[in-house]
């Protein structure tokens, strides 16, 4: 009996061991908290989110709130703390969002052209496969002018629910938490991504992959360099 316990105590503890590097180096199991991606990703659904080098315009990721957009985050209890740490329970998500990669370090993101659609390098996207629509059918990529360049070593992000989704757009006039020139929080340290969300798992009715939507392949790289600080082009109060 002795050694049934024993064996039992060795084969939890490597699948916990196991578990925990693969977090740690590989995955990373995350809860939505919010419906700023719907219709993509619906509250509650459990994401895996691929911790990865590199990542696409167009990709969804998870970021830690390196601006705070949420304010300050609630932690949890030790008990889920611990569940969490070792990949049982996914991530609570408090300090963390879930967005897309709209653009990438010298890109420039616009809106709108006349047909109300975003552009990137001059290039308007075509996001109907994925933007939410309301119940007439609408789908509105945003409704508020502006313009940017995204800076060096950062991301400009988006919510697929554009009117329900504090994204990069509703920060361009924030005050910089560094003193420097407003609207810099609007973009995210690449060093904040933790990944790339590559499925949910649960619940098992809409377990799905994702890949990188076919309308940012005609996107073209920027025409400079990335400037040192986002340069905010244009702006209109609000998102």
């Amino acid at each position: 009996m002795g050694s049934f316990i024993l064996e039992l105590v060795v084969i939890v503890t490597v699948g916990l061991l196991i578990t925990t590097l693969l977090r740690a180096f590989v995955f990373q199991p995350f809860e939505v908290p919010s419906g700023s991606m719907e219709n993509t990703l619906q509250v509650n659904d459990k994401i895996v989110a691929l911790r990865v080098i590199d990542f696409k315009r167009g990709d969804i990721v998870v970021f830690a709130d390196a601006h705070r957009w949420l304010g300050a985050p609630e932690e949890p209890g030790p008990g889920r703390r611990a569940l969490e740490f070792v990949g049982i329970l996914p991530n609570s998500s408090e300090g963390h969002l879930v967005k897309r990669v709209i653009g990438l370090p010298g890109d420039r993101v616009s809106c709108c052209d006349e047909l109300g659609r975003l552009s990137v390098n001059g290039v308007p996207l075509e996001e109907s496969a994925y933007l939410f629509s309301d119940p007439s059918g609408q789908v509105k990529p945003a409704e508020k002018p502006f313009e940017v360049v995204v800076p060096a070593g950062h991301i400009f992000v988006m919510g697929d629910h554009r009117n329900a989704s504090g994204d990069s757009r509703c920060h361009l006039q924030d005050v910089s938490m560094t003193g420097g020139p407003a609207g810099q929080g609007a973009f995210i340290p690449v060093d904040a991504v933790v990944g790339t969300v590559t499925m949910i798992m649960s619940p098992l009715n809409r377990i799905q992959w994702f890949e990188t939507p076919d309308a940012y392949a005609a996107i073209p790289p920027p025409t400079g360099p990335a400037p040192a600080e986002g340069e905010i082009v244009r702006v209109s109060d609000g998102c």
